[in-house]
């Protein structure tokens, strides 16, 4: 299938440095209330990429759950394929591509587990069926059938119909600790706006204007 004629043009806004707020963090949060704004489709979706031993690039969307000045979290099991590339390479990229405002913040930087407690306290607010779903996927492992996954969702859930469902230790969240954050913005005759924060030693942020 030949692509080359598909285009869109990008005319919606531009971005200078002047419209930049100095604190990534606080420029990331007005971007993301316009999307959700927008009612952009899961504006919390973004596609997280990481490497394990065998040096091949693994990547998959996955939902941000919490942001603030410490980085950004999503929650996920612990024996995933993602959770063991973490393990041995503790590096991760993020994309979010809200493309229905011509706009992708990318994030590089660290990654590590949050704490028990932290993981415990937003397990517990999700909705019970979602806390039975930790309990049942043995994720990114081989399975025969879905019935196999409806089979033991029902055990569990005749399990705990009548009590809490507990917190599983193989399953939390991870921040992902960024020292780049890369704020683009489409423009006309694919001029792109794009703008990177690059954490310092001392903990200040610096912004570059990069080429399109």
């Amino acid at each position: 299938m030949d692509l080359t004629t598909l285009r869109a043009k990008y005319t919606t806004r531009g971005l200078d440095i002047k419209d930049l707020n100095p604190n990534p963090f606080l420029q990331f949060e007005l971007w993301f209330n316009q999307a959700m704004q927008a009612k952009l489709t899961e504006p919390n979706a973004f596609s997280l990429a990481t490497v394990g031993t065998d040096m091949m690039p693994s990547i998959r969307t996955v939902l941000l759950k919490i942001f603030d000045e410490k980085g950004f979290v999503f929650f996920t099991n612990y024996k995933s394929k993602k959770a063991k590339q973490i393990e041995v390479n503790p590096k991760a990229a993020a994309l979010f591509p809200w493309l229905d405002l011509e706009r992708q913040v990318k994030i590089e930087g660290n990654i590590e587990k949050i704490s028990t407690t932290e993981s415990l306290k937003y397990f517990l607010s999700r909705p019970k069926g979602s806390q039975i779903g930790a309990w049942v996927s043995h994720q990114s492992q081989v399975i025969s059938s879905r019935s196999l996954l409806e089979q033991k969702f029902d055990e569990i859930k005749r399990k705990f119909v009548k009590g809490e469902v507990p917190f599983p230790d193989f399953w939390g969240g991870y921040i992902i600790k960024p020292t780049k954050i890369e704020f683009w913005q489409g423009g006309q005759d694919r001029l792109h706006d794009r703008f990177l924060y690059e954490l310092e030693e001392n903990g200040t942020w610096t912004i570059s204007r990069l080429a399109p």
